[in-house]
């Protein structure tokens, strides 16, 4: 697209959009705020929209957005050669001081290196200069390993924004260049700046440390930065509104943050802690505002129960006339006033997420519920008018076994029984969609130190689910392919050693298997390999504020298919261990 076409589309996109913010650019510091991927996409992403916000709170900053053209788009932009610009004032992104990635998704890995060139910036932070704007990244994936992005980035941003935008502003604010501003980021909770560490290796490949560069200031590690309570900030919510994304102009509000279950697969569960329930009266009074705007709220978080007034905040929002939408329900917590609240709402699907079919294996992952917990949440679910089930599963989780593949189907099975039961009377019946994913053992949790399960074991496994599934009425299930998660592992277990396969892949349209060849990354060993035996791992450079022992204690008690039980759990299944043990 060239300079008046992407005009002429920012133009277009802004003529639909309520709430987004312009700003005199002149004496401020100027911040183009990048999602890598469309506007469709991004428009939808919590994070995306809340950094927007809190760049912009800041009367010091002016703040832009710019995203990566649709594909129908993007070959053209490319081969015009014109420079990308931000949505507000369509400025080109090079002008800016600095380009901000809001990166949700290791996917998009090789989208940040196509907005990189397309606005003109050198892709490698060794390759800039005093007269690029400063690329800082941030967003969910610095919270679990920075590493594979480390060679791109001046700046990682591991933690909330609601901490480092201010940290960010200071550091601007008393630099006086590019250096110093990067020492000064140094000392910030927060900022990991990679090229002020040098990585030495062992010589199986391992990585022995990382070592501080002299007179950076750098320390030895990054503490994540992340706000104490949440009583004295907003909620993040949506505040732009525009039809043209993938979840409409739904209402997005985060209700709490955090989760006190700790499945030892789940990086989200750890790196968001502690728990920290937002305001309920602020979360009411968003919600009244963006009333005008939308008449669909999602509640987004890991465990939504976890908020001691869920159940007055679900009933107000019905009370305001919003069709409810919450992300994955943890059923432990589910109750029949939640359940209720939502289908008067409008609500017709709930997702859930046993993870397993086995109680067995639900114990080795710290899913602390039980079959008849889950049969007994189904039927509560059913009974109250909802047609349709989602479900979450995973397989090539450690221990497994074929009889844990066909508990699995039995239990699916068994909940297809209570919705059938439940559609007779009504004269309709509904689905139940099950999503699949082979485990990919993620920085951060108990499992970090494990191996991916090899591509054909995940293959005959995804084969045997397809087999057990196959020709059931009403049952659907969507399972990832090995290749797919192979790929995603090498992103999410890598170091830095592995960009040089992230530029091959943006160079040649993403095709992996090609990338990892022409790179020469042996992906095997960052995928395939036993780590409980390095001292250190990529991801040490950022302290989340878990300790290695504690999460070296939940690996030992999840080959024993121990539970560790969240507080409020403990008292309740006091009885019920030693049946299940």
């Amino acid at each position: 697209m060239k300079h008046w076409q992407q005009r002429e589309r920012a133009l277009e996109l802004l003529s639909k959009e309520v709430g987004y913010v312009r700003k005199p650019h002149g004496g401020r510091l100027r911040v183009a705020l990048a999602f890598p991927n469309t506007y469709f996409v991004g428009m939808s992403n919590l994070g995306f929209q809340t950094v927007y916000k809190l760049f912009n709170a800041e009367d010091d900053i002016v703040c832009e957005r710019v995203f990566l053209p649709p594909k129908s788009e993007l070959a053209a932009q490319v081969a015009s050669g014109a420079p990308l610009l931000t949505l507000e004032s369509q400025t080109p992104v090079r002008d800016f001081d600095v380009l901000a990635f809001s990166v949700s998704f290791e996917w998009d890995y090789t989208n940040i290196l196509t907005l990189l060139r397309l606005a003109g910036i050198p892709l490698r932070a060794g390759q800039r200069t005093h007269r690029d704007p400063l690329v800082v990244i941030g967003g969910a994936v610095t919270f679990v390993n920075p590493e594979p992005l480390a060679p791109f980035a001046d700046a990682i941003a591991a933690g909330e924004g609601e901490v480092l935008i201010p940290s960010l502003l200071r550091g601007f604010q008393a630099a006086s260049d590019r250096d110093d501003l990067l020492r000064r980021l140094a000392g910030e909770r927060g900022f990991y700046i990679p090229s002020f560490y040098d990585v030495d290796y062992a010589d199986d490949g391992t990585i022995a440390g990382f070592s501080p560069r002299e007179g950076t200031g750098a320390p030895p590690t990054v503490k994540k930065a992340a706000l104490k309570t949440t009583d004295a900030v907003d909620p993040p919510a949506t505040t732009i509104f525009t039809p043209e994304t993938e979840f409409g102009s739904r209402f997005l509000v985060e209700v709490v943050r955090g989760c006190a279950n700790l499945c030892r697969f789940c990086w989200a569960g750890y790196n968001y802690l502690p728990v920290r329930a937002f305001p309920k009266e602020r979360i009411l009074q968003l919600a009244e505002a963006a009333r005008p705007h939308s008449s669909r709220v999602g509640l987004v978080s890991i465990a939504l129960c976890d908020h001691p007034e869920i159940e007055e905040i679900l009933t107000r929002l019905a009370a305001m006339g919003y069709s409810i939408s919450p992300a994955s329900l943890r059923l432990d917590d589910l109750t029949p006033t939640i359940v209720r609240l939502l289908r008067e709402s409008g609500e017709r699907t709930i997702t859930i997420a046993p993870e397993v079919g086995s109680d067995r294996l639900r114990r080795v992952i710290n899913k602390t519920v039980t079959n008849d917990e889950i049969l007994a949440a189904a039927e509560m679910i059913f009974a109250s008018g909802i047609e349709n089930l989602k479900l979450y599963f995973m397989i090539g989780l450690p221990t497994e076994t074929d009889d844990d593949l066909v508990a699995m189907c039995d239990l699916t099975l068994q909940l297809r029984a209570i919705m059938m039961s439940h559609a007779r009377g009504r004269g309709h019946v509904g689905r139940i969609v099950g999503s699949v994913n082979p485990l990919v053992p993620k920085p951060g949790t108990a499992y970090q130190w494990l191996p991916m399960e090899g591509d054909a074991s995940i293959d005959r496994k995804i084969k045997r689910v397809r087999g057990l599934i196959a020709g059931i009425e009403n049952v659907y299930f969507s399972i990832k392919s090995e290749r797919h998660s192979f790929y995603q592992a090498l992103l999410s277990l890598g170091d830095r050693r592995v960009a040089p396969a992230i530029e091959a892949a943006e160079r040649n349209g993403g095709n992996w298997r090609a990338a990892v060849a022409e790179s020469g990354v042996d992906a095997d060993f960052f995928v395939f390999r036993d780590r409980s035996k390095d001292s250190v791992l990529p991801w040490d450079i950022i302290d989340g504020g878990m300790k290695s022992s504690f999460f070296r204690a939940e690996f030992d008690k999840a080959l024993n298919a121990e539970w560790t039980l969240p507080p409020k759990r403990q008292k309740e299944n006091a009885l019920l261990l030693p049946v299940l043990q």
